[in-house]
């Protein structure tokens, strides 16, 4: 999963036409190491339909005010710059729970037009 490391990258990522998958974690957050294991798996599974990027939360507190990001891991995803739907929680997130958020982004996104 590609580390985002500036706003600018988060931007120009977002902004494009294909599902953008926003991750942000923190290096501190026990839930957010327990997907790591599965997470190259699912990444395997919808490549070509969605791209997963990740974002520490402590190094971009200024993006993750303006999304609202309170509880971790969270995950958002984009289409041409805009949120199409959101998983957001403080709780721990199964690998079933995230399977079926990423379905839904990707039913989101087949419903809308594309620009």
């Amino acid at each position: 999963m590609q580390k985002l490391t500036t706003v600018e990258q988060f931007r120009s990522l977002a902004g494009e036409s294909g599902v953008t998958m926003a991750v942000f974690k923190t290096t501190w957050c026990a839930d957010c190491h327990f997907i790591d294991p599965f997470m190259p798996e699912l990444e395997q599974k919808y490549a070509g339909r969605v791209s997963f990027v990740e974002i520490d939360r402590d190094d971009m507190p200024d993006l993750c005010s303006e999304l609202n990001i309170l509880g971790i891991p969270s995950f958002i995803a984009f289409r041409d710059g805009k949120e199409l739907i959101r998983f957001v929680n403080k709780l721990r997130k199964s690998r079933e729970e995230i399977e079926q958020f990423v379905e839904r982004a990707l039913e989101v996104a087949d419903a809308l037009p594309n620009n």
